[in-house]
């Protein structure tokens, strides 16, 4: 069975990038050399999920900050006040995220807002009146480009567009919904140059259904992936979801052409339940979010597999998926050199929960999983 994770840690397995970044601030480092301190992390990152056998490797999930942020940096979603800098474009980016002060001016940072139900905070994107949303950046393909150069295909991360305008504050007399037209002919550009890339899955990042969703939260989404999906020709489309289930939309959800669609087992409270009402379209990948992305805790392999055969018993093509993105949780347990082994033994952190889902991939196949030495030595824990 395959496997993809949602999004992997930035931060490095001995928080590398949070002191590149400090350095680059004190000036003891050129944009150079930060840039490249996070090219060497990301090959480091792609090769461990390699080395794990995930099939669904996500790139573009690399951040300086935050995943909002970058997705509002690729679509040109910058206020004057920071374009009136005048700075490169690595330190308006990093003026967004935490202001700027000297010679170019002095600006605050855009607010930051919890994400969703985690402790993890994002940037808050501004739409001002006259906001030119278009695609602008090239940052999602130049991963792309570092990876393919490894040897590592991968399927680049973007904030959805739904969850984006959902996400954005209008600082001016115009309302987000102004911009819905603009934001569509900008994700249908960058499909276009996916195809043209020959990109073979993108992944769009819809956390926001899994809120409460009401007739306009409902045609909001459909009039936007309406118009998205005809240009997604040669290149598969991931809607995936976390953070909760998305019984406000999953009837409708599951009629459109989506290549794949990922859901959250973990924190879906009614996950289970929709697909067992509504079922799931065998034309389709479902990705099931069933290692938790957002604890310490190891994975309960008999609970895992027999939800899994469930799952499995009504959606022909299965993935195993991480429930979220793993920046949520510690790099590596390889550097706990204090923790007693009794402790220890029950944790798992981003690097062992890829190994959690290649043990899960491979128990799946098995005619009698229980036999095997992962399961005995999981169970054993539980």
């Amino acid at each position: 069975m395959q496997t993809s994770v949602i999004g992997y840690p930035r931060i490095g397995t001995l928080r590398e990038l949070k002191f590149a970044l400090e350095k680059y601030f004190r000036n003891e480092i050129t944009a150079t050399e930060l840039q490249t301190t996070a090219k060497e992390l990301r090959a480091i990152h792609w090769q461990s999920q390699k080395e794990a056998g995930v099939d669904f490797i996500p790139s573009n999930d690399f951040s300086f900050y935050d995943i909002v942020l970058d997705s509002a940096f690729l679509f040109n979603i910058v206020p004057k006040r920071y374009k009136k800098l005048n700075l490169s474009e690595l330190d308006t980016y990093i003026a967004m995220a935490r202001g700027y002060q000297g010679e170019s001016g002095d600006v605050k940072a855009l607010a930051m807002k919890k994400w969703f139900n985690t402790n993890y905070h994002y940037i808050v994107p501004e739409l001002e009146d006259d906001t030119d949303i278009r695609l602008s950046g090239d940052k999602l393909w130049k991963e792309y480009e570092e990876a393919k150069a490894l040897g590592i295909e991968t399927k680049p991360v973007v904030a959805g567009a739904y969850t984006l305008l959902k996400l954005c504050r209008c600082t001016g007399e115009r309302p987000v919904s102004d911009f819905i037209d603009a934001t569509i002919r900008a994700y249908q550009e960058l499909l276009e140059k996916c195809n043209r890339d020959q990109i073979a899955w993108i992944q769009f990042d819809e956390p926001a259904l899994v809120r409460d969703m009401d007739q306009s939260d409902s045609d909001l989404f459909h009039q936007i992936y309406d118009a998205l999906l005809p240009c997604a020709k040669q290149c598969h489309v991931l809607l995936q979801t976390y953070f909760g289930d998305v019984r406000d939309i999953y009837p409708g959800l599951i009629k459109m052409p989506f290549a794949g669609i990922g859901l959250d087992f973990v924190e879906g409270k009614e996950t289970l339940a929709l697909i067992q009402k509504y079922g799931f379209p065998k034309d389709k990948l479902l990705f099931a979010g069933l290692v938790n992305g957002k604890n310490i805790w190891k994975c309960d392999y008999k609970k895992t597999l027999e939800l899994l055969l469930t799952i499995k018993n009504i959606a022909k093509q299965v993935v195993i998926a991480t429930s979220c993105s793993l920046l949520h949780v510690p790099y590596t347990l390889e550097n706990e050199t204090k923790l007693e082994e009794d402790v220890k033994k029950h944790f798992a952190f981003a690097k062992e929960k890829l190994t959690e889902l290649s043990e899960l991939a491979v128990l799946t196949e098995e005619a009698e999983p229980e036999n095997s030495e992962s399961y005995k030595k999981n169970q054993a824990l539980f």
